[in-house]
């Protein structure tokens, strides 16, 4: 097909159909750099809330450099894979130290910038600076995959190679930005993983996977993700209005977000085979939750929680000290950045 005639029929098809969002209506190279790391793994209806609440806190690289880690974290609670706010949150610091608070307006020299990646940098790149340079997201993957007939697998350097030569070669000499973003709407809204809407594409009467039925085949991606599964028993201590929480450390999930004591284990326990993993003989457990089923993209964690009312402060106190926690009441709990776990399990139970 003719790369005009393509990237004409999907601008045509943009006009009409594309979302209004409000990193659409702006080059500022800032915003456009947010948006894009939330909607990382994050579809736009579950995303745009957690945008507008970033932009109305850290209106600018300046603001977000200021705010402390754990703001940050709390303000991104529910969209889950934590080390890319942690990774903005750096690098926002490292641009005011090093670069005047300013984003580099190039392709290569986005991709310095930590946590920023190609498709991150291209699309910075050329919705602010107007660079001509391919935007190659999943939809992208998918249009042209099922369009050209490109069935190398895209889990692999080959394929991936394939479909970013084919995209360099018909992005559009004009409107570049209009159509990154076109190509990208139309896999989001049209050319979808399940069910496309083939009976009314307007690229279906050159579409390779339309004319051969192969639109569930393409693209091929073989790798598969090995999933693991974690049992997590928790202890909820509390004194009043106060409990013990401890920040999560580490190169595991979670990591600066806060939890309850907590145990792992190859299963449930039994509240006295946890009170014995602690080696409280005194205390008594008031409560025990339901078991939580927990799901994340490379494990499944069941968690069960145990809450215990510790009448005797002087005790409490030294249960903080022994469990290497730290006491927080009922009204910072709240504000506190927590997995959403943990979020769930004190709405049902404790507030």
């Amino acid at each position: 097909m003719d790369p005009k005639q393509f990237a004409g029929t999907l601008l045509k098809w943009y006009k009409i159909n594309k979302r209004d969002l409000p990193w659409r209506e702006t080059n500022d190279p800032y915003q456009i750099w947010l948006s894009e790391i939330i909607l990382q793994q994050t579809r736009v209806n579950q995303g745009l809330p957690y945008f507008i609440k970033f932009m109305k806190a850290f209106p600018d690289i300046q603001a977000l450099a200021r705010a402390k880690e754990q703001k940050v974290l709390s303000l991104w609670q529910g969209l889950g894979y934590y080390s890319r706010a942690r990774n903005l949150h750096h690098s926002a610091k490292m641009l005011v130290e090093q670069n005047n608070g300013m984003l580099p307006d190039t392709y290569k020299g986005l991709l310095k910038v930590k946590g920023i990646g190609k498709y991150t940098a291209a699309a910075i790149a050329s919705f602010a600076y107007k660079e001509k340079t391919p935007v190659v997201d999943g939809n992208v993957f998918r249009v042209l995959t099922r369009v050209f007939g490109i069935s190398s697998d895209i889990s692999g350097s080959k394929g991936i190679s394939e479909v970013y030569s084919l995209a360099e070669k018909i992005i559009p000499e004009r409107e570049h930005d209009t159509y990154n973003q076109a190509i990208m709407e139309f896999g989001a809204l049209h050319c979808l993983p399940v069910s496309p809407q083939c009976s009314s594409c307007p690229l279906s009467k050159i579409c390779f996977a339309f004319a051969h039925q192969m639109q569930g085949d393409l693209p091929v991606k073989t790798k598969k993700i090995k999933k693991t599964t974690r049992y997590f028993n928790y202890l909820c201590l509390r004194h009043k209005n106060d409990f013990l929480m401890k920040e999560r450390t580490g190169k595991d999930i979670w990591k600066g977000l806060f939890e309850v004591p907590m145990v792992e284990a190859k299963n449930i326990k039994s509240k006295d085979e946890l009170l014995k993993e602690f080696n409280e003989k005194k205390i008594i457990i008031d409560k025990k939750s339901k078991t939580f089923k927990h799901v994340l993209t490379h494990q499944t964690i069941f968690a069960k929680f145990y809450v215990i009312e510790v009448p005797d402060l002087k005790y409490f106190n030294n249960m903080q000290r022994t469990l290497a926690s730290v006491i927080y009441n009922k009204k910072q709990l709240k504000t506190l950045p927590k997995p959403v776990l943990i979020n769930n399990f004190l709405e049902e139970y404790i507030f």
